[in-house]
């Protein structure tokens, strides 16, 4: 993975100091909070509900154990124990003090890592295939590019002060699990005809309001114009993106004003002062950021499959969690893990700082003292031997990361919603709570089969529940919470936005409403059919009307986990 040089130390160190002052001057009452305000933004410091939050960036979620040791630290000395991985594969501490940020900034700089730019209208974190490096559909390694627009955009100073936020994601494989469609910018890894690589490149992808799925406005761009032509994209977006209206301020509403067809052209155009310019990329640059990536010291593979086949018959757990949690890896004799952060119980996402010191020791075991984040709120060990599957198996087990989810009904992706955050028109966690312990029999949800279940507490769609197969909406009546439903949304290659079913629901509504729509389902799919490929050959109508023929009684006045997060 990439290592700070002296520049990269120098300006970390000199952010922090500079924004050491700035918290002296604040507390000092010599700022107001509103000239506090864009100071601490630029430092990924929130204010939430009851506390600040800090968010840290997690380069397109690539961790070293040290690094996820800092984790640990900082939620033992400096939060409540524990830390949330967000869907930009970053993390956040809900329960920072103003005046220990400095020290929390200082304490991530000793182990290479900031909170630069995790906030704020600017070019955020890059995120990428989680599996990248060892996927086996993998064309190419999209992590030094990925590195490379990290370097590019950081304090790059034409783009400090955007329309709004700005967000890119980088796929090298032939399965999107980047979701590029709905960012920003979303680049494909492709080859040519003459099998030359290059980049797919998507724009005006997002959620929120307006949900959009992104448009392709360059089938092939060489690898060495990505930053030539990704400045042009953000030149145009800079100087034509809405400044009056933040709820119309996004490039994809930029795009959807001019059109596919006249954008491109500008951005053409655009292209043609920057092309073949000083940031065209070389060889040898490329070069100089691949070698951060070089594969670890691979073992020859051993003969493990009679072994993994006898334990696997003897242990059923065991055979589900090689099922659901192990995934192909391109080098024969490895496997890349994922360990589940959704067990029922707990909020999706969040690892305790005893948790985070184990998968630490977990990844110096056994995957070459490195983790990865996934923007579905899980950790991944990327390179895992085979014959060591077993022992993983049972301590990760014994520390609650092994739940045989991924993938399945309870691996859902959900936001810190109105318990934590100040723009939430509703509480998430509750109700990821209520539908984790309803649907907690494994059997049941792997007989269900793959689906996604995605819940975001406001509009501004952070837990994705615009292409969830079953979306989950927290909305505002008259002061009170309600959940709108919406179905068919997908991520991937066959992204897709999803389809709202009808009025919304209570909280406690809410686990009837899942329980009916998989019923329908269960009942109409064909095999081995998805839940997003029958609402989409069915239509919404047979959903909606099973969901809504008869009420849907409140049952137990209170959601499971309610008031239990604060």
């Amino acid at each position: 993975m990439y290592q700070y040089d002296q520049y990269d130390h120098l300006i970390v160190r000199e952010r922090i100091a500079q924004y050491r002052d700035q918290v002296r001057r604040r507390l000092a009452d010599e700022l107001t909070e509103a000239e506090f305000l864009p100071l601490r933004l630029q430092n990924g410091l929130y204010m939430q509900r009851h506390a600040y939050m800090l968010r840290i960036a997690v380069p397109y979620g690539l961790l070293a154990s040290k690094q996820m040791r800092m984790f640990a630290h900082i939620a033992r000395k400096y939060d409540r124990g524990y830390g949330h991985f967000t869907t930009r594969q970053n993390i956040q501490f809900n329960w920072v003090e103003l005046e220990q940020t400095p020290d929390i900034l200082s304490d991530l700089a000793s182990v290479e890592m900031h909170a630069i730019q995790t906030s704020g209208n600017c070019i955020r974190n890059t995120t990428s295939d989680p599996y990248a490096g060892v996927a086996a559909d993998e064309i190419i390694d999209p992590r030094p590019y990925a590195e490379v627009l990290r370097q590019w955009s950081t304090f790059h100073p034409e783009f400090i002060a955007l329309p709004r936020k700005f967000k890119v994601a980088i796929n090298g494989a032939v399965e999107d699990r980047a979701a590029i469609a709905i960012h920003d910018i979303g680049l494909t890894v492709v080859r040519n005809d003459a099998g030359e690589i290059g980049f797919k490149f998507m724009a005006g992808g997002g959620m929120g309001r307006t949900p959009i799925i992104g448009s392709v406005i360059r089938e092939f761009l060489p690898w060495q114009h990505l930053l030539t032509y990704t400045e042009a994209v953000m030149r145009v977006y800079n100087q034509y993106g809405r400044r009056d209206n933040k709820y119309k301020a996004r490039i994809k509403i930029l795009l959807k004003a001019v059109g596919v067809e006249e954008f491109t052209r500008q951005v053409e155009e655009e292209w043609v002062d920057l092309k073949d310019g000083p940031e065209t990329l070389t060889v040898d640059e490329m070069q100089r950021v691949i070698d951060y990536f070089q594969p670890p010291a691979y073992k020859a593979p051993e003969d493990s499959d009679a072994a993994l086949q006898a334990q696997a018959a003897e242990h059923k757990a065991f055979a589900n969690w090689l099922k659901r949690n192990v995934k192909p890896h391109k080098v024969p004799g490895y496997a890349a893990v994922v360990l589940s952060l959704k067990k029922t119980g707990v909020p999706p996402g969040d690892a305790t700082a005893e948790q985070m010191d184990f998968m630490a020791d977990l990844a110096d075991r056994y995957s070459f003292n490195e983790l990865r984040v996934t923007h579905e709120q899980n950790i991944v060990l990327a390179d895992v031997e085979q014959s060591q599957l077993f022992a993983l198996w049972q301590e990760a087990k014994a520390h609650g990361l092994a739940t045989p989810n991924i993938g399945l009904l309870t691996d859902m992706i959900c936001c810190p919603g109105g318990d934590f955050c100040s723009l939430a028109n509703a509480k998430s966690l509750p109700i990821a709570a209520a539908i984790s312990e309803r649907f907690d029999n494994l059997d049941y949800q792997h007989d269900i089969g793959e689906i996604e279940l995605n819940i975001s507490g406001c509009i501004n769609a952070c837990g994705h529940h615009h292409v969830g197969s079953i979306g989950v909406l927290g909305v505002d009546k008259d002061g009170s919470e309600w959940y709108q439903v919406s179905i068919g949304g997908a991520q991937g290659n066959n992204a897709a936005i999803g389809k709202i079913i009808g009025p919304s629901f209570s909280a406690l509504q809410m686990p009837e409403v899942i329980d009916r729509l998989l019923q329908v389902y269960l009942r109409e799919r064909f095999e081995d059919e998805s839940f997003a490929a029958c609402v989409h050959r069915l239509g919404v109508a047979p959903f909606k009307e099973f969901v809504y023929a008869t009420p849907i009684a409140e049952k137990g006045g209170r959601l499971v986990g309610e008031d239990e997060y604060v």
